[in-house]
């Protein structure tokens, strides 16, 4: 039985969960709140060091209130996140409360997407996608 590092969506803090049990709502020992959510979690410059750690994939969605492609994508978003429950992690980040983490991130367009595997970003696609290119694109990442 292996186990699985994973960052809390709350907190942030590092949880190792055996692998066999991500589908029973492990609790964070840190919060206790529920490591894993079925709903896309905030990203911010302070928790974002933490959640591309750990052994689930991390999808970010680099986004702003003013872009009109990245409101009508956040619902496709919601969808993903609800589907790719205990295998793949989805945050959000507000490109614009968070200027220095997203010049960090080398963001020129929004709605962006990064995806992170253990600490390292391993892809990136700018755009907004229709559910199935999306949960296509992660398939072809190995998600």
């Amino acid at each position: 039985m292996s186990a699985l590092v994973v960052p809390c969506a709350h907190c942030a803090g590092l949880n190792r969960i055996p692998a066999d049990r991500l589908a029973e709502g492990p609790r964070c020992g840190r919060c206790k709140s529920a490591v894993l959510t079925d709903a896309p979690f905030e990203l911010n410059q302070a928790s974002f060091s933490n959640q591309i750690k750990g052994d689930l994939p991390l999808l970010v969605d680099v986004w702003a209130s003013w872009c009109g492609p990245c409101r009508s994508f956040a619902p496709i978003f919601e969808q993903a996140a609800a589907q790719l429950k205990g295998r793949c992690r989805l945050a959000k980040l507000d490109s614009e409360a968070n200027p220095q983490l997203s010049t960090q991130l080398g963001i020129r367009s929004i709605p962006s997407l990064i995806l992170f595997k253990q600490g390292r970003e391993v892809s990136r696609q700018s755009g907004a996608l229709p559910l199935p290119q999306l949960l296509e694109w992660l398939k072809q990442q190995g998600v």
